[in-house]
């Protein structure tokens, strides 16, 4: 047979159709430059194989088409956040509830967030701490314990003076007719320290007692009446001791007490307290109990301060 010979001449204006071209004859070299438009492209033909690695850039996205399942966990850093960007709005009411929790009252130098006039500026809390004389350090509830204590973990140089509030103490269960004293110490409780002390003592009776003691480990709280353990009778009152870090003269307490006593339910005095230690060593624990027996229950406050 003839081989017949056509030539580009011979063929008219789109007489190759589709049905005579043969399948993947086509290559690229037959394509005309950026000749391939969108509508010959088919709907999700172009996969990520197809495009090159970071060729996809800011421009080809549709506004607001970044959604959250696009960002990966953690991805958005400080860096990415503008200035100024963060609102209320995207605060959660758990910013404060959920951060650690300050157990004790703040130091001088802890900061706090205040908005000046709009401006957020921090401040030290040595700034608008209350200006009361007196500064809260510590507090316990005694439930049954032999004592309560405030040792030189509290009691040290950083205040003056230092004030503890009893109030609502009782004898443990069972007991009766007992003296309620405070204990200094100047080893942290090793040992006792000695005082002298007095006692000025006014009861419902309108009876006056006095008491004084030299030279004794014990500080009675309430002259010469003993403290009932029966219902409704207890003793409350403070302690004020002065400079106990200082070396240079004994410590001096004074206080007050009010009491219900052992002799009848209605029976009650107050007393007038002071004493001080015989030595210029500084004092560095204070403890409270009864002659014997545990302290019931009761609240105790330890204040501080500074000149």
């Amino acid at each position: 047979m003839a081989i017949i010979k056509v030539k580009t001449g011979g063929i008219t204006a789109d007489a190759v159709t589709d049905a005579l071209i043969a399948d993947d004859v086509v290559g690229t070299e037959h394509l005309t430059a950026n000749e391939v438009d969108t509508a010959a492209l088919g709907a999700d033909a172009v996969t990520g194989a197809q495009l090159a690695d970071d060729a996809v850039n800011s421009e080809h996205y549709t506004d607001g088409s970044v959604d959250t399942a696009h960002i990966a966990d953690a991805n958005v850093t400080t860096a990415k956040v503008a200035d100024d960007a963060i609102t209320a709005a995207k605060i959660n009411n758990d910013i404060i509830s959920g951060s650690t929790e300050l157990a004790t009252a703040p130091a001088d130098t802890d900061e706090f967030l205040v908005s000046d006039a709009g401006t957020l500026k921090r401040i030290d809390y040595s700034l608008i701490k209350g200006g009361g004389e007196w500064t809260k350090i510590l507090h316990t509830t005694a439930s049954d314990d032999a004592n309560v204590a405030f040792n030189s973990t509290y009691i040290t140089s950083t205040y003056q003076d230092y004030k503890v509030v009893f109030s609502n103490v009782h004898l443990g269960s069972g007991q009766d007719s007992k003296y309620f004293m405070l204990h200094l110490s100047t080893d942290n409780g090793s040992s006792v320290t000695n005082v002298d002390s007095a006692n000025r003592l006014f009861k419902d009776d309108d009876s006056v007692s006095s008491r004084a003691q030299t030279n004794s480990a014990d500080f009675r709280l309430h002259g010469n009446e003993y403290v009932g353990g029966s219902g409704g009778e207890s003793i409350s009152g403070f302690i004020e001791i002065f400079d106990p870090s200082a070396t240079d003269t004994r410590t001096h307490i004074l206080g007050r007490s009010i009491a219900n006593i052992g002799d009848s339910a209605n029976a009650h005095f107050h007393s007038l307290l002071g004493a001080s230690t015989l030595a210029t060593t500084a004092v560095n624990y204070f403890k409270f109990d009864w002659t014997s027996g545990n302290i019931a229950s009761g609240e105790f406050t330890l204040y501080g301060r500074k000149i």
